[in-house]
């Protein structure tokens, strides 16, 4: 008999070096629960994390007090089939700290985005997974007054390109990657409505589209994408708020289904997750659903890989929160089951 697949949740939070800052769970599909299974120390602030599930390795950023104030870092830490976490080597990368980390399937490189910064950071990665050296700094220069706040960066989906998220210069701004040099070179920038904060980006599967999720004016923006020259042809920005909310609010985390037929998307404020269906013969995202996310602040949520549920990181509830998906309609329903972390930030879940 095959033993049946095991999926474990890795969460990032705000957190002292001297506590728990990143953890393994182990969630059960069939309860819709979260068991934990082991938590480490070590970093300050490993709020965001990337995941190589088939060599078993985490990319936790966190922060470093340094000379001129604090630095970014990158760990990597190893998980065993128990779900235990070992942590391995660490480096220093921009000389600001940092919000995202994302890493090229053939484990060579890491991006970082430094949002204090306003820059965007190349580093290494070994033949054995440990994190190299910084490589290269993109520092985006200020414009009109405007201060950049580079929030993340993402690889195109066939990785020619990285599109860098500026939530102060309200532009994404396109890279390529020059592999033997080490070095980002800009390539072009697609500017967002003014005012925007253009936050996460995530791509359709099917490679054609890109969503955006604004963080200051609390929008989704849907482009066309061009694969040749990796830039972005906007078609429609739609409210991830009610029509009738009048509160504060800042977007967060965005994320499609495995099938592209839906967009979630995180408000901090109104405290909820938005579903848009999008209808890509139309090119047309149609609202579906608001649904409160269980607590407030909801920094980071993700899709199980089964599309089957929805976790919802509310750092100032101190939860997680459980979703039940509807795959037909997209929709969300509560499933009662939370879980009590501190401060989450990051959540990533994963069949091991």
């Amino acid at each position: 008999m095959t033993q049946p697949q095991k999926m474990f949740v890795f969460v990032g939070s705000y957190a002292e070096s001297a506590s728990s800052g990143v953890y393994t769970y182990e969630f059960d599909e069939t309860e819709g629960s979260l068991k934990l299974l082991d938590q480490t120390s070590g970093l300050k602030n490993p709020t965001f994390l990337n995941v190589d599930v088939e060599h078993s390795h985490i990319y936790a950023i966190g922060e470093v007090e340094s000379e001129g104030g604090k630095s970014g870092e990158v760990m990597m830490i190893h998980f065993d089939e128990n779900g235990t976490l070992t942590r391995f080597n660490r480096t220093i990368t921009t000389p600001n700290t940092t919000c995202h980390v994302q890493r090229d399937s053939e484990n060579r490189f890491l991006v970082v985005s430094s949002y204090h910064g306003g820059m965007a950071g190349l580093v290494s990665l070994k033949e054995n997974g440990h994190v190299g050296e910084l490589l290269d700094v993109a520092a985006h220069r200020p414009e009109d007054g405007a201060a950049p706040h580079v929030h993340s960066a993402f690889f195109s989906p066939d990785e020619k390109f990285v599109l860098v998220q500026d939530l102060g210069l309200d532009l994404i701004r396109t890279y390529s990657i020059d592999r033997e040099a080490g070095k980002l070179v800009a390539q072009g920038d697609t500017r967002t409505a003014k005012g925007a904060g253009p936050r996460h980006l995530a791509f359709h599967p099917g490679g054609k589209f890109a969503f955006v999720i604004n963080e200051l004016n609390s929008t989704i923006a849907s482009y066309r994408y061009e694969a040749e020259n990796g830039s972005l042809g906007e078609i429609e920005v739609v409210p991830t708020l009610p029509a009738d909310y009048t509160g504060e609010n800042g977007c967060s985390e965005i994320t499609l289904s495995a099938d592209g037929r839906f967009v979630y998307g995180a408000n901090r404020g109104h405290d909820s997750i938005v579903v848009y269906a999008f209808d890509e013969a139309r090119e047309k995202l149609t609202l579906v659903q608001h649904i409160p996310t269980e607590g407030g602040h909801p920094r980071h949520f993700a899709l199980t890989p089964s599309g089957s549920h929805l976790l919802a990181a509310n750092r100032d509830a101190n939860n997680i929160a459980v979703f039940q998906v509807d795959q037909e309609s997209g929709r969300l329903s509560f499933t009662g089951n939370t879980v009590s972390v501190s401060k989450p930030v990051c959540v990533r879940p994963y069949y091991v």
